[in-house]
Order: structure tokens, then C-alpha cells, then sequence
């Protein structure tokens, strides 16, 4: 249990609540009592008026700290064996600003006030290990784990609070649909969520059939109360700090009074740049600061206009630039390494700490990393400063990012960081060494290759050279890649690694400024696609089994020869070259089928491959990265066949229980259970205007369905078992196993019309042969298939093709037309 509750820990929303507050400057009660004697907040409080409770308000608000504070309410008055559980969006942080991450860090507290409940994790978790949290079908996952919790006799009396909505950047929607429906399916649990004033967080939410809407700027009378004792607080603290006489501190309060506007974060600011005045100088400055948060921002960004020296606002522009678009908040290591000026200070932090202090209070600092002072400061940043921040384009700074990466990893990175010594050291026991030699090219090692994705070669000539052969990226793949693995292990990094090479390799294609580097980079992910799951357990195993079970002519493994260990003798008889497979949707730890998989199908445009299974589920996959996006369960029986719609937004699955079942393919919902079929269902597939589904079935008919109502439109008695079926590109005709039925005039009952003897069609383009023994190009046998590689099932795109076998495993196979 302990293990599993270890894995589900993304970041501790208690050490996240203690950072925020601290980063504020501590709770202060008075300026959240208020909500406590609200009385449509003591309605929801008392289950009179909903289970769910909406707070909103603009920005600087203070609606952070007031769920600090009603948290610290809830934790001191609710019975002993209750559950409180929260989580804190922030939108500058890619750990904590999806839905994947809300749901985990909630479950995370649950479980570990009620460890009972971790059983319903383990569940899924005892076959998939840590990669049930991490994967592309996470989000799936958890929110059945989340639901079973919630539906369970023995849970307690819970209080679920999420702050800041809007910050949650990925999957919002889907979070928010999610709350709305499980607030009404268990009388056990409470809401509480905050956000801004956004109409589409209103939209959903309102949803919601009971529910409290607590709108902050319509409770002017109790934010200006609370407001005013936190000035008051505020004033008292500095009048303390900086020895003010009674009329500097008088004048400080009506000033701060007079021009905060009921926002906290204005009052806060304007303290915490008044803590850097010299006291004699504090009533003559204070008229400068304006009433407004922009108006507040702009003061700060003239404040570093008016620096004195050169140097200094060089370095505030281009810090404030960096920490804008990084992917997450980076430590001051980190930063020394990503601009150029500040890597002598790398060892001499109080340096670059003086260098933020310039930087106009748009920054804080907590245990050596970096954030912003509030979220509507970066928005500041993007939208009033952004020429002042990013003159030549916030693009370019991601080149400078993606460049001061690589020179970054290539003096850090090297065999064996961590000392391991062992090459089967697992990664789970894997403790950070102090000082710890990753500690500035951390981030750089994760988001590398996002900012070199990010950046616009074309409008920068003189840097295309980095993406030749020879450039800067070449050269590390050739001196560093299996070192950067390495590091992807230690950094519990290596999905995001495979997805890194993917993206690059995209990013490359027929550019003609990438020329020789393609085939490195292409050769560089079949190599971490290949080896992902034995170095992301074992990160010594880059130099070991990824290197004996690589092809003898793979471009990494000649580079690192010298790695190859010296004791084996005799090695692994390998090909030359890669195998056309380019993966084997099987995963690892039970995140493929358990049972044979019985169809397959690609999206119209080729991202995706669904698989049916006789483990009674339904299987979406990223072709590029191999990964399982989602499982769908629902079916009673084997599923029988799956197919797309054309614009690839629903799945359709048939199956033995007689139904056909069509799927949301980005939520997983299931949208619709198409029944009427007497017998299983064999074939299905949709119109290509995705308004009608066709489904063959063992009782000898075709149905015709209104794919969006779900009713049936039209049976035809075909008197014979189809196995395939689908529409012909205008609609009119379905072409089956025994010839072409006509169905331009439905839904007269009688409008059938089979050709007696079909012709025998002539394939062109990649294809199997009827008895699946080849794989054909234009009628063509082309390449042979051992037994074990033939297909119980397949899907043709383009130049690639799919295949489903009796073991339970699919492979694609993708050709290259021009030289086949």
C-alpha cells in the first residue's frame, strides 16, 4: 500500500498550502472570517442548499487564501473521522496545472486519511505500477478510481476543495464536467472550487442542479472589511520593521486604503515594495504607487527601466522573459544555467537572488525556486510588457532556452551521475545524491526538446546551422544521448523523453535545413522506443540491454560501442537494421490486452489505432509514441470490431452482447448503446459523413443507425453472417462480404440489391492478401508473414498498416512506397 500511495504522490497539497501562504506572507484570519458567517456559505455548510459551492471573483481577490483559510476551518470543525482533502492550481507549474494532477493530489490526501480506500487504487495499480498515473490514460483511470471512492459504503464524510480553475491549463473542461456530476452522485462528499470570473467555467458549472455560487464582488461590505484589516495587519508589520512615527504610518494606511480597490494582492504588493524604501524616504514615494494591479505592474516595470546600471536591466528583462515561458517554475541552479551572464553566480546564489529582488516584486523566491508573485502578473507580463520583455520575439527566447540546454546537459551529463554502480539498480530506489549533479540541467534534460519545437528557425538564418549535421544538436545526440537517457531514469522522465524524440522527429521532417540529421534523430527513437521500459526501471540498462539488443547497424549503438559491456563475449546475434515494426501496442505491467485482440482501426488521419479485444474492451493508441490513450470498458461480451467516425471524434465498437456501443474518442465517454441485434454484433462502420453507422450481425441482418440520435433507421434481412462492412464514399452503397447492397432508398423496407457474383477486387496501394500470408503493394506480393505475425485482423492508412494477432499483441508496419 505504502508503495502505491508513494507512486500516486505527484506534490503534497499540504506542503503546496504552506508554500502559498508563506510566499503571501502568512494567513491572516481576519481577512477570511467573513466567509464564515455568510449565509449562503453556512446554507451549503449545513446541506441545505446543494453539495457543491462555486467561490468567483477577479483577480488579487484573495480567493487563495480565503480556501487557505476556510481549509483551516474545515480542518478544526469537522468530526474527527471526516476527510478533508484540496489541491491548488497553478497555472505556471506543468506539475499541478491539469486535471490528471487535481485528481491525484486529492486522491493522495483521501487515501491517507482513510487508507482503507486505497484498495480501490490498488486494484488497477497492482498490474499497471506507477505508469497508471503517468500514462496518457491517466486521466481514464483515475477518474473511475475517483468515482468507485466516492460510490463506496464505508467512505467518510468528505470535503473536497479545488482552488483556481482557471489555472488548470490542460483538460480544464474535463475536470470541471467531472465535479459537476460526481457533486450529485454521493451524499458522503462536498465541493468546494474557486476560479475567476470566466463565462465557460460558468457555463459548466451551472450545470451543477444544486449548487452555491459565492460571487466575491457581490459581497463589496465583507471584502472591504477583510481587506481593511489586512491593510491594517500589513501597516502594523511595517510600522514595526521600519520604525514608522504615528504619521508615516497613518499616512501609509489611508494611502493603501484609499487605492487598493478591495484586492488584496495590491495592498500586498505596494507593502512588500515599501519594505525596500529607506523609512525617510517613505511618505514622498508612496503617492507614486497607483490604485490598480496594471497600473501597479507598469510602476514596477519603469522601476527597472530606472535602474541604474545597464547590466542590471538586461538581466530583469531576460529573467522575467525566461520564467514567463518556461514550462514550470525552475530553481536558481537552473536559471544560472539557462542565461548566459548568470552562470558564474551558480555558486553564488545571494548574487542572483539580489538580481530578482530587482525585478520589481513580479517574482518570490521559496526553497530556491522561483515563482510568480500572483498569476495576473505573468498575464501582465504577456500582454501590457511583452515588447519591453521579448524584443525580438518570445520565440527567440525559447532558442536560447533550448541552446543554453544543451550546453548545459553536455557538462553535466555522464555514465553513471548517481553512482549506482550496479547496472540492475532499480529506479524506485533511487535517492537524490547531495549536492545532487543534475540540480541545474533538471529542467533542461525534461523540456529540451519543447523549446527547440517552440522556436522558428525560419526567422533566425544565422541559427539554422544547430540543426545540421555537425550543429549543436547532432552533436549531442552523438556525444550525450544515451547519457540524457540516463538522466530521463533518474529524473522519472523517460515518457516524456519518448515523447521529446517523437515531437523532434516531426519537428525535422523535410526541413532542408535539418540535412543529415534526420536519420540520427529517426534512429534515436526506435532506439528509446525500443528500450524505454528497461531504462526507465533500471537506468544503467542504456548501456547494457538497450545496446546488446539494438540493431548492429543502429547509428546509437555504433556511437556508444564503447559503453557495450566487456564481459559478455559472445553477444545477441542481431539484425542490421531496425524491424519494420515500428512498435508492439502490448505496453508493459497489463496496460495492453489481456485477451486476443479481434479489430483494429486508424483514425482518418493516422494519430490514432483502436483495438478491439476479447477482454471485452476497447483500446485507443498514439501511433507515434505506442501509448494507450484510453481503455473502454462497458461491453458484457468480446468486442467484435471498432471503427472511427471520419472526423475521428467517436469510436464505434460491436460486440457478442448484441450490441453496438459509440464512444466519445477524447473523454471516453460512452455517448450512446445501439440496441436491436438478436444475436452478436460482427462488423460496424460508420458513413464517411459520420451521420449514420452500419452493424453486420449473426442474425443475418444490416442495421442502418442515426449515429447521433442513436435510433435505428433501417434492418436488412441479408440472409448470411457478414464479417465486414462498410460504406462506399457517398453513402448510397455497403460493401459486405457477399457484394454491394444499395441503400440509396432507404428506408423503404424493401431495398436490397447484391450483386450475385462480386468482382474480385483489385487492391491498389498497401493491402494484405485475402488469405493474410502477405502484405501486398498494388496487388503485389510484397513482404511474407510468418505465422506468428498473421492477422486475426487489420486496418490499412496510407503506407502503414495494422495488425491484430491471436497472442493479444498489435503491430504496425509502415512501408516506403518509393522504394518498395
Amino acid at each position: 500500500d505504502q508503495e502505491c500511495i508513494r507512486d500516486l504522490r505527484l506534490t503534497d497539497p499540504q506542503d503546496d498550502k504552506k508554500r502559498i501562504e508563506d510566499t503571501k506572507g502568512g494567513l491572516l484570519k481576519d481577512s477570511y472570517r467573513w466567509i464564515l458567517y455568510n449565509s449562503s456559505f453556512r446554507r451549503w455548510r449545513g446541506g441545505q442548499q446543494g453539495r457543491l459551492v462555486w467561490i468567483k471573483g477577479d483577480p488579487g481577490k484573495g480567493k487563495t487564501m480565503l480556501l487557505c483559510g476556510i481549509v483551516n476551518e474545515l480542518k478544526t470543525s469537522i468530526a474527527t473521522t471526516d476527510l478533508l482533502s484540496y489541491f491548488f492550481c497553478q497555472a505556471t507549474d506543468s506539475r499541478i496545472n491539469n486535471a490528471t494532477s487535481v485528481l491525484r493530489g486529492l486522491l493522495y490526501l483521501l487515501v491517507k486519511q482513510q487508507p482503507s480506500l486505497v484498495s480501490h487504487i490498488r486494484k488497477k495499480y497492482d498490474h499497471a505500477g506507477k505508469t497508471l498515473f503517468e500514462d496518457a490514460n491517466a486521466w481514464v483511470a483515475l477518474s473511475e478510481i475517483f468515482t468507485n471512492i466516492l460510490q463506496d459504503p464505508s467512505l467518510h464524510n468528505t470535503y473536497l476543495v479545488v482552488d483556481a480553475l482557471d489555472e488548470c491549463i490542460t483538460d480544464l473542461p474535463k475536470l470541471l464536467d467531472f465535479i459537476v456530476k460526481k457533486s450529485s452522485i454521493s451524499r458522503r462528499a462536498k465541493w468546494i472550487v474557486s476560479s475567476r470570473n470566466w463565462p465557460d467555467i460558468e457555463e459548466r458549472l451551472e450545470r451543477a442542479g444544486h449548487k452555491v455560487t459565492l460571487c466575491l464582488e457581490l459581497n463589496t461590505e465583507s471584502i472591504s472589511t477583510a481587506v481593511s484589516k489586512f491593510i491594517k495587519h500589513k501597516v502594523l508589520q511595517l510600522a514595526h520593521e521600519k520604525k514608522y512615527d504615528r504619521n508615516t504610518q497613518n499616512a501609509v494606511f489611508h494611502h493603501l486604503s484609499s487605492n487598493a480597490n478591495n484586492t488584496f494582492l495590491w495592498a500586498a504588493l505596494v507593502c512588500q515594495n515599501l519594505e525596500k524604501i529607506p523609512r525617510r524616504n517613505t511618505l514622498a514615494k508612496l503617492g507614486a504607487f497607483p490604485s490598480g494591479l496594471d497600473s501597479l505592474y507598469e510602476r514596477m516595470m519603469q522601476q527597472i527601466r530606472n535602474l541604474d546600471d545597464a547590466d542590471d536591466i538586461y538581466l530583469c528583462q531576460t529573467t522575467l522573459a525566461l520564467i514567463t515561458i518556461v514550462y514550470q517554475p525552475i530553481t536558481l541552479k537552473e536559471l544560472t544555467s539557462l542565461i548566459q551572464p548568470l552562470k558564474s553566480m551558480e555558486v553564488n546564489l545571494e548574487s542572483l537572488i539580489e538580481i530578482i529582488s530587482l525585478c520589481g516584486s513580479f517574482l518570490t523566491i521559496q526553497e530556491g525556486t522561483i515563482y510568480f508573485v500572483h498569476q495576473s502578473a505573468k498575464d501582465f507580463l504577456f500582454t501590457k510588457a511583452f515588447n519591453e520583455i521579448f524584443p525580438s520575439g518570445k520565440e527567440q527566447v525559447h532558442y536560447v532556452i533550448f541552446s543554453r540546454s544543451l550546453q548545459a546537459m553536455s557538462r553535466t551529463l555522464q555514465r553513471d551521475m548517481y553512482s549506482l554502480g550496479s547496472l540492475g539498480y532499480p529506479a524506485k530506489q533511487v535517492t537524490q545524491p547531495d549536492p545532487d549533479p543534475l540540480a541545474v540541467s533538471r529542467y533542461s534534460c525534461i523540456y529540451w526538446v519543447d523549446h527547440l519545437c517552440a522556436w522558428n528557425p525560419s526567422s533566425s538564418v544565422e541559427y539554422k546551422v544547430d540543426l545540421q549535421g555537425g550543429g549543436a544538436v547532432d552533436s549531442f545526440l552523438r556525444q550525450q544521448y544515451l547519457y540524457w537517457l540516463e538522466a530521463l531514469s533518474l529524473c522519472q522522465s523517460m515518457s516524456k523523453g519518448v515523447a521529446s524524440m517523437a515531437n523532434l522527429e516531426v519537428f525535422i521532417q523535410g526541413r532542408t535545413d535539418a540535412s543529415g540529421l534526420d536519420e540520427l534523430v529517426r534512429d534515436a527513437r526506435r532506439f528509446i522506443m525500443s528500450h524505454k521500459w528497461a531504462i526507465e526501471n533500471s537506468p544503467l540498462q542504456a548501456y547494457t540491454s538497450a545496446l546488446l539488443f539494438s540493431p548492429t547497424r543502429s547509428l546509437i549503438r555504433d556511437l556508444f560501442k564503447r559503453e557495450e559491456p566487456d564481459w559478455i563475449t559472445i553477444k545477441p546475434a542481431m539484425e542490421e537494421k531496425w524491424s519494420p515494426c515500428l512498435s508492439t501496442l502490448e505496453g508493459h505491467s497489463g496496460s495492453g490486452h489481456s485477451d486476443s485482440v479481434s479489430s483494429v482501426a486508424f483514425s482518418h488521419d493516422s494519430a490514432w489505432v483502436a483495438s478491439a479485444s476479447y477482454d471485452r474492451t476497447v483500446k485507443i493508441w498514439d501511433t507515434r509514441r505506442g501509448e494507450c490513450l484510453s481503455t473502454r470498458k462497458g461491453h458484457s461480451n468480446l468486442v467484435n470490431s471498432v471503427a472511427f467516425s471520419h472526423d475521428s471524434a467517436w469510436v464505434a465498437s460491436a460486440s457478442y452482447d448484441r450490441t453496438v456501443k459509440i464512444w466519445d474518442t477524447r473523454s471516453g465517454e460512452c455517448l450512446s448503446t445501439l440496441k436491436g441485434h438478436s444475436d452478436s454484433v460482427s462488423s460496424v462502420a460508420f458513413s464517411h459523413d459520420s451521420a449514420r453507422v452500419a452493424s453486420a450481425s449473426d442474425d443475418r441482418t444490416v442495421k442502418i443507425w442515426d449515429a447521433r440520435s442513436g435510433e435505428c433507421l433501417s434492418t436488412l434481412g441479408v440472409g448470411k453472417v457478414l464479417y465486414r462492412i462498410s460504406f462506399g464514399v457517398s453513402g448510397s452503397y455497403l460493401h459486405t462480404d457477399i457484394g454491394t447492397i444499395d441503400i440509396s432508398v432507404l428506408p423503404d423496407p424493401v431495398a436490397l440489391q447484391t450483386t450475385l457474383e462480386p468482382c474480385s477486387p483489385q487492391y491498389q496501394g498497401l493491402a494484405l492478401s485475402a488469405d493474410g500470408v502477405w502484405i501486398t503493394h498494388n496487388s503485389q506480393n510484397l513482404v511474407w508473414l510468418p505465422s506468428e505475425y498473421r492477422p486475426s485482423c487489420s486496418a490499412v492508412s496510407r503506407d502503414t498498416i495494422s495488425i491484430g494477432v491471436g497472442s493479444g499483441r498489435v503491430w504496425i508496419c509502415k512501408v516506403n512506397r518509393n522504394r518498395s
